[in-house]
């Protein structure tokens, strides 16, 4: 039922092992690349050497790029305009690199225009460099590196802010790694993939790793649909997102309805979310939805795992369809944790499930096992109550921790085995008696009010291990032996997950 999962992550793993590889440069002796040096001292009618080096970026958008060689902006100093490089062809042992030199980062200042365009290009190198736009409020109409129609590239170690859309937009393109990105204070989105060709295969092998994504709080001119993410992607197959934190994205949304997420995706392929932390996010007032994470849309074939969701103003992880996309179906919520999320959305719970379409052929395989859900305020599991049709909801080893009651909604058809219940505000009152399940408090050794504010830290995040003795850890079902569903060799903290175990780690 879930043979897609080992597929996906190797394609993802093996997709970023590729791409990672091809942005280092080889000497060869029939290629002599050129370095072009841009200073705040520089004439642009001198030969652009380190000796000798050009002043503007209108400059060096009249050169002729050849494979290997470099545009190097002087650290420490401020350059305005937009870089554009468009049918630059680069190779895998020659790319084309843009940076800074001497110490620091440089700046490039673009205003009410993007700070890089990169269109109809391959193999070329970004790196530290700040790109800095007028402001979402202030003039800024655009993105602030837009990597349009383009193969292999790397954008990594920059600092994106300023821009009224994206920091980082990818359109029509692939093989494209984005690592150690800072991206804020920007309007739409910090990182989006997307386009107008709504196909899957518009974007492909895309890797996001390590960047943050930070008070990115809505687009002022989009008052038709959601705007401030942390990072979103769309019309795209093949995504690894890993080791990403979002955060306080989505307070200056410009409407009421379908909110901001911290980290999601909607009309995707193939998408493994995992090891992000995403928390204390915001939704306009009176939002629909919002939250920590999402599949939405049209997601197929997809995995959450290892990931952390707290204080988020819409729920933790997000199962939603809506009208008008393609089927949703095949996707894996596993090993994650969620931590009093939903309190302003509509939500009002860790896991918020609705289906805008109404038909039960539009969301459907859905597993969500060994997780961990507590929400100190209100309910784990929240279905809306007139939009949530849905078939092959399956629900294993997890532990639900709700303030009083622990799910809202109804639960149709689905299947829950071997979860774990716990009202831990009723748990000296009248008891629980779920199907297939236990009700015993999981003992956690500390609870709520979680601090952690970057995914570096999640390895060693463990308010929500099992205790050495506890019954959950042999209590739930064999997923394996009994559905021939592989858990995976690792759970949320990177450990060995017991056979029988219930919850998110051990």
């Amino acid at each position: 039922m879930i043979w897609f999962l080992p597929h996906t992550i190797l394609f993802c793993v093996l997709m970023y092992n590729y791409t990672y590889s091809l942005v280092y440069p080889v000497n060869d002796k029939f290629i002599h690349p050129r370095a072009y040096y841009i200073s705040h001292d520089g004439n642009d009618k001198l030969e652009g050497t380190r000796n000798a080096p050009f002043q503007s970026i209108e400059r060096i958008n009249n050169l002729q790029l050849m494979p290997g060689d470099s545009l190097l902006f002087e650290a420490g100093h401020q350059f305005t305009g937009t870089l554009y490089l468009h049918l630059v062809s680069a190779d895998a042992v020659h790319p084309t690199l843009i940076s800074s030199y001497g110490k620091g980062d440089a700046v490039i200042y673009s205003g009410h225009e993007s700070a890089i365009v990169i269109r109809q290009s391959k193999f070329i190198k970004i790196k530290k460099l700040k790109l800095v736009g007028s402001g979402r409020k202030r003039g800024n109409t655009q993105d602030g590196l837009s990597i349009l129609n383009s193969s292999h590239i790397l954008a990594e170690n920059l600092e994106i802010s300023g821009f009224q859309k994206s920091g980082l937009y990818i359109d029509a393109s692939g093989y494209i790694s984005v690592q150690n990105i800072f991206s804020h204070a920007n309007g739409f989105a910090g990182i989006s993939v997307g386009g107008s060709n709504i196909s899957k295969n518009t974007n492909e092998h895309i890797y996001i790793a390590h960047c943050r994504v930070e008070n990115n709080p809505g687009d002022p001119s989009n008052l038709g649909n959601h705007s401030g993410n942390g990072i979103v992607v769309s019309y795209c197959t093949g995504v690894l997102i890993e080791y990403c934190t979002a955060t306080n994205n989505g307070w200056d949304m410009p409407r009421k309805g379908n909110g901001p997420v911290g980290i999601w995706a909607f009309e995707a392929d193939s998408v493994t979310i995992q090891h992000c932390l995403s928390y204390r996010n915001k939704t306009s007032p009176g939002g629909e939805d919002g939250g920590g994470f999402d599949f939405d849309g049209g997601v197929t074939h997809s995995i959450v795992q290892y990931c952390l969701s707290y204080e988020n103003q819409g729920a933790g992880y997000c199962i939603f369809q809506y009208s008008g996309a393609s089927p949703w179906h095949d996707n894996v919520f596993r090993f994650n944790i969620s931590e009093n999320d939903g309190m302003v959305s509509t939500a009002h719970a860790g896991i918020y499930i609705w289906n805008g379409s109404s038909d039960s052929n539009q969301l459907y395989n859905n597993h969500f096992y060994n997780n961990t859900i507590y929400n100190s305020t209100s309910v784990a599991i929240h279905y809306a109550e007139r939009e949530s049709a849905r078939r092959g909801f399956y629900f294993y080893n997890n532990i639900f921790t709700g303030r009083d009651s622990l799910i809202t909604g109804k639960t149709g058809s689905d299947i829950f085995i071997g979860n774990d219940w716990w009202r831990w505000a009723e748990s000296a009152g009248r008891k629980l008696k779920p199907k297939n399940g236990l009700y015993m408090d999981p003992a956690f050794k500390k609870t709520g009010k979680t601090e952690l504010t970057s995914a570096s830290g999640l390895k060693h995040f463990d308010r929500y291990k099992i205790p050495p003795h506890s019954t959950l850890r042999n209590k739930g079902v064999n997923l394996w032996r009994q559905y021939k569903i592989d858990p995976g060799n690792i759970d949320f903290n990177e450990g060995k997950v017991p056979l029988n175990g219930i919850g998110a780690c051990f």
